[in-house]
């Protein structure tokens, strides 16, 4: 098969590989789309020493079941394998099991290629209508999903800052992590979102083709702070924005330190939440969502084939793409 293959920092190389071969039980799931995620772009930047080249990278995929009693079934793609044996799968905290390994990542190759193999339990079928456009983007849509349901229920019944009490929420960058967590807030019933995006380019799409409160700067106090970046400036602009005793859900994973005025959240009680992927019933409850409309359109994409993927990386790099998400398309052949 056809796949793109990240060899070192800045290099991809388009190539011929071995198909992969399932382990017992797991299926072989044709590409149809995948997603170019910030972890991706981390890791192709050298950035990422828990993915090193050489190494198929993508975990935000959709295809179609080939062989088997399941042949021809479309599905998403969660990318997290779990052990479900542990306290925290018991738990249905699986995103925290111990031995999670996630597609992209040592020892299992990621999708940015033209089969992948998965388990069965990581397979969500398509209803009818759905197409894999919209389906790749349950991984990254339901990151800000878990955010979200873990921040609405870190803030509990507490009285919101704006009008009547309503809860203010606001997500830091515009990339499809944080567009879905715009999303999501709207979804599990917060009215009031806004989304700061610095890149002017991308803040237009969001307002003119999302629908969404996009803004170069915003003025506080939000109840949560949704940090979809991770870098010294967002997590100051976090730290300074959220009200007292509001809740910062940290997603974004720009740069390991830095930002945060520990002060303040000490003495205003402000919460502190990193949260990493989503657990099962997150992504199936983002797939559901995606199914039956939540979500809006989720139109918000542009497709490259999986041949120009390297141009693609350098484009995002480069701040030159306005869709908040571009998607790659393996060779059908």
């Amino acid at each position: 098969m056809k796949a793109l293959v990240y060899t070192g920092p800045e290099t991809l190389d388009y190539r011929d590989v071995a198909d992969p071969s399932p382990r017992a039980g797991e299926e072989l799931i044709r590409v149809e789309r995948v997603g170019i995620c910030g972890s991706d772009m981390h890791a192709y930047l050298g950035h990422d020493n828990r993915r090193p080249a050489p190494l198929i990278l993508g975990h935000e995929a959709a295809g179609v079941i080939v062989g088997g009693t399941r042949d021809g079934e479309k599905v998403t793609i969660n990318p997290l394998v779990t052990c479900g044996q542990c306290p925290a799968c018991r738990a249905g905290r699986d995103n925290l099991c111990p031995t999670r390994q996630i597609i992209s990542m040592p020892p299992r190759e990621g999708a940015f290629a033209g089969l992948v193999a998965m388990p069965p339990a990581n397979l969500v079928t398509l209803p009818e209508g759905v197409t894999a456009a919209r389906a790749a983007l349950a991984e990254p849509v339901a990151c800000g999903w878990h955010a979200v349901r873990l921040g609405l229920g870190a803030l509990g019944d507490r009285i919101g800052s704006g009008p009547g009490g309503d809860l203010r929420a606001l997500v830091l960058g515009g990339g499809a992590i944080g567009l879905g967590a715009a999303l999501s807030l709207g979804a599990q019933g917060v009215a009031d979102v806004s989304l700061v995006e610095p890149n002017p380019l991308r803040r237009a799409y969001l307002v003119e083709t999302c629908g969404v409160r996009a803004l170069e700067r915003a003025e506080g106090p939000f109840d949560l702070v949704i940090d979809g970046v991770g870098y010294e400036a967002t997590r100051a602009a976090a730290s300074a924005l959220v009200r007292p005793g509001g809740v910062i859900m940290h997603i974004g994973l720009g740069a390991d330190t830095g930002g945060l005025d520990v002060r303040r959240m000490t003495l205003q009680e402000i919460t502190f939440i990193g949260t990493y992927t989503y657990t099962a019933q997150d992504f199936r409850d983002t797939a559901a969502a995606i199914f039956d409309g939540r979500l809006g359109a989720l139109d918000w994409t542009e497709e490259r084939p999986l041949a120009e993927g390297a141009r693609a990386f350098r484009d995002i790099r480069a701040g030159a793409t306005a869709a908040p998400k571009i998607l790659l398309v393996p060779d059908a052949g």
